[in-house]
């Protein structure tokens, strides 16, 4: 009756009951090494893909600045985002803007794709040369005779995605340190 009840408690509430005596013996060694490897794999795997897909949208990003540069050299002030600064700012001014805005992008991808120990310096640098970016925006944004909500990517695009590739790094570097940790947590365990 007692081994009934205590399998019907088991049965309600799995995850929360403590191990008893009829629970299958511990993991030996060898499992968990495999199991810790397939985690280890799964997380490299995932790392890999939203590193790709976040820097696949920044280059997106970029590559829309990139157009938006051919033009203004091409047929200035052509574009409304940029008619709007066109009794501010000079057309090479603009340009410049975001050729600087293409570099902070390149250099959040860098950071986000690149294996190595300094990746996130890379998005750093990006990062400031955002906080640049959107100072130089704003301060003509403010200039402007009405402010214009359409046009409000441009101080902060550049930031926003440095921003998120450092989210990103931050998140899949605190799972790849608790796969560290359970690597370490792994005992050893002799059968008898």
């Amino acid at each position: 009756m007692k081994k009934l009840a205590r399998t019907f408690r088991k049965s309600e509430d799995d995850d929360l009951s403590l191990p008893t005596r009829d629970d299958p013996a511990p993991m030996d060694s060898q499992e968990q090494e495999e199991l810790v490897r397939s985690f280890e794999r799964n997380q490299a795997q995932q790392s890999r893909f939203w590193r790709v897909f976040f820097a696949s949208l920044l280059f997106c990003f970029a590559a829309f600045l990139m157009y938006s540069i051919f033009q203004q050299v091409s047929y200035p002030w052509e574009l409304r985002y940029h008619a709007y600064f066109m009794e501010e700012v000079h057309s090479w001014i603009i340009i410049s803007a975001d050729w600087l805005a293409v570099v902070a992008c390149s250099s959040a991808i860098i950071g986000l794709v690149h294996d190595s120990k300094h990746h996130r310096r890379w998005i750093w640098y990006s990062f400031l040369t955002g906080i640049v970016l959107a100072v130089f925006w704003l301060y003509y944004m403010f200039r402007l005779p009405r402010f214009r909500w359409d046009v409000i990517w441009l101080p902060f695009g550049p930031i926003s995605g440095a921003g998120l590739c450092l989210y990103v790094d931050h998140l899949l570097m605190e799972s790849s340190e608790e796969i560290r940790k359970l690597r370490g947590y792994m005992y050893s365990y002799k059968a008898r």
